[in-house]
């Protein structure tokens, strides 16, 4: 179903609306979390309290000492001292607050969202903010599956709240189909292009998109949540491989040359994987009673290893 999206200024009609509020000045998280350079933050999903948390340790010790705040997060990503949580509210309609915060975890701005979290990224800039929530059911697999995909630019306050109304181009020629969706947008350091994930009659497509042309364009099939290297130069996606017990598979495209590389993670992984380094990519990996993050080689080598028990949703402060 398409969903118009516009941009419009939070200083007038967001707030005027209540849809953005300022909250600023809040004390500092507990457990001293911090998102600075060398910190690895994550969804703590250790049993007992802190459950659900925002938590960091050291890059150098991603397995070591976590500290835990009081955040509570489903997805959870920063960059350059800006923080985005989707944190949900329970009851009839299931309403996801995107929460946006600051170095010490100090809450900044809060946006209501119809649906359920999904994906969450910043730009490496910290400026701009993207969310994924499923509107109507709870998997990419699903076939009653609806998503909205919107972008907050925290500079000038300015929210776009679906991805729906940007032209997108396949196969050289506008696609208008009713039934497009988007999900798994990733950024670019110059805060305009970005990556995502564009689906219609059955089939996804990686899309290349600029924020000041309000367009995308198809690049390939086959090709989801889209996560950008460090570098700029490969991105890390999951690929459907029509198998049932193992419906995705990890793969790294390289942007010079399009070709792409399946990585030594066999099991399915189901997420929007995130950069360690520029030769490491990690993501979160459920395996029974137990969810965790595991990293892998981005070239194909190797093997996957754990590197963060009880634990999701990783990103690297940079």
């Amino acid at each position: 179903m398409r969903r118009r999206g516009r941009w419009v200024r939070a200083g007038a009609v967001l707030v005027a609306a209540g849809v953005v509020c300022g909250c600023g000045g809040r004390a500092p998280a507990a457990g001293g979390v911090v998102i600075e350079p060398g910190e690895l933050l994550f969804r703590n999903a250790r049993a007992g309290a802190g459950n659900g948390m925002v938590a960091s340790s050291a890059v150098g010790a991603p397995d070591g000492p976590r500290r835990v705040g009081s955040l509570n997060c489903v997805r959870v990503y920063a960059a350059a001292g800006t923080g985005v949580c989707l944190t949900m509210r329970r009851g009839g309609t299931p309403v996801t607050d995107l929460v946006v915060f600051d170095r010490s975890l100090r809450e900044k701005q809060r946006v209501p969202i119809t649906g359920l979290p999904s994906r969450a990224r910043v730009s490496p800039s910290g400026r701009m903010v993207s969310w994924t929530v499923f509107v109507t059911g709870d998997a990419y697999t699903g076939r009653g599956m609806s998503t909205r995909t919107g972008v907050l630019d925290t500079r000038t306050g300015a929210t776009l709240s679906s991805l729906e109304s940007f032209k997108l181009i396949r196969d050289g020629a506008p696609d208008r189909s009713a039934d497009l969706n988007y999900w798994g947008v990733t950024f670019a350091a110059d805060d305009d292009r970005f990556y995502a994930t564009a689906k219609t009659r059955g089939v996804a497509y990686l899309v290349v998109g600029r924020m000041s042309g309000r367009s995308m364009r198809a690049l390939r099939a086959n090709a989801e949540c889209p996560s950008l290297s460090p570098d700029g130069t490969r991105l890390a996606f999951k690929k459907a491989t029509g198998v049932r017990s193992r419906p995705w598979r990890l793969h790294v495209l390289d942007l010079g040359t399009m070709r792409e590389t399946a990585l030594a993670e066999r099991a399915s992984v189901d997420d929007q994987a995130a950069w360690l380094d520029d030769r490491t990519v990690m993501y979160g990996r459920a395996d029974g009673t137990s969810t965790d993050v595991w990293a892998v080689p981005a070239d194909g080598s190797g093997a996957p290893r754990k590197l963060i028990a009880d634990a999701f949703s990783p990103a690297v402060v940079r």
